[in-house]
């Protein structure tokens, strides 16, 4: 099980985060999104997103219409020849207890079981506290983008070990093709 896994967050990583998206129209990819995906493919690492939907259980939108945005991304990024192995989400409210919600690794332990992948040898790309602590806890490198919700300057950020601060996706994906 000697697989490079790169797991990233969707909303605010990949694409433009307004909020809840809850079609597929609403959905843009951040610049240098696929180029990103597309250099992470070429180096022979596997690609996969796991998010956080709760928009779902809130009721905005449906696991189909989820479906469709899952289609639409990677259409999106297929344009620029870039492919996700997988998408790993979870559609439960943050007030229920459920172990695919992150920061649990519910999402990265399905991933293990399906793509025969080792979390140990893994990265975390995100823009949140909770995709920061995703990471630490699956033993991953963990990158934090600063295109989505954290800016770089907040107080949680000393909590938690940040191998790597990236302006982007590609900043973030460069860095982990020289690191790995």
């Amino acid at each position: 099980m000697s697989v490079k896994t790169v797991f990233m967050d969707r909303d605010g990583t990949i694409n433009v985060d307004t909020n809840y998206i809850n079609s597929p129209q609403q959905l843009s990819l951040l610049p240098n999104s696929g180029r990103a995906v597309k250099l992470l493919n070429e180096k022979k690492y596997k690609v996969v997103v796991v998010s956080n939907q709760s928009g779902v259980a809130r009721g905005y939108l449906t696991l189909k219409t989820l479906g469709a945005i899952h289609r639409k991304l990677r259409q999106l990024l297929k344009k620029d020849g870039a492919i996700l192995d997988a998408i790993y989400y979870c559609p439960y409210h943050p007030d229920e207890k459920t172990p695919c919600r992150k920061p649990d690794i519910g999402m990265a332990r399905q991933a293990e079981k399906d793509l025969k992948i080792s979390l140990g040898k893994s990265y975390m790309i995100g823009d949140s506290r909770a995709d920061i602590e995703f990471g630490n806890n699956i033993g991953a490198k963990t990158i934090l983008v600063l295109t989505g919700k954290t800016k770089g300057s907040e107080p949680w950020l000393k909590k938690y070990k940040i191998d790597c601060v990236a302006d982007d996706l590609l900043g973030a994906a460069l860095w982990i093709t020289s690191d790995g």
